[in-house]
């Protein structure tokens, strides 16, 4: 399994193990299946795929640590889901949806347009609301 053929589910477990990496300084399979609400079944399936795969290793407690690849992975997804949640709110959306919709889109959003997305948030140009469909909007096009 390469970076680039990780999926929207492995992202999240390494999404969520680096967030309880931070929150707590460690990371449990119990802790896991706490924060994504998943059962424990479930978690001991995807650990196993993420051990195997390189992306995570575990010790003989059971305490598990991200690997170089599992990290970077996990810090790519951390960072769209902080940053796109931000903008979300930034243009007026609840932080409860924000935070929805950035956990959709994390995974999706090509490497492209989260990069001009972050360009034009840092130079503090947020989007004008274009009202697709209105003659207005057709004579600007």
């Amino acid at each position: 399994m390469s970076e680039m053929n990780v999926g929207k589910s492995a992202e999240d477990y390494l999404e969520a193990m680096l967030m309880l990496k931070e929150e707590k300084g460690y990371i449990r399979s119990v802790d896991i299946a706490d924060e994504l609400k998943v059962t424990k079944p479930s978690v001991s399936h995807a650990v196993k795929l993420l051990r195997e795969n390189g992306y995570i290793t575990m010790d003989h407690s059971g305490f598990i640590t991200l690997s170089d690849t599992g990290m970077a992975i996990a810090e790519k997804i951390y960072t769209r889901h902080k940053t796109l949640t931000k903008f979300f709110i930034s243009l007026g959306v609840s932080p409860e949806t924000a935070l929805k919709d950035a956990c959709e889109v994390e995974h999706d959003l090509s490497d492209e347009t989260f990069d001009a997305l972050c360009k034009h948030a840092k130079n503090g140009r947020l989007p004008k609301a274009k009202a697709a469909g209105t003659k207005a909007a057709a004579k600007k096009d």
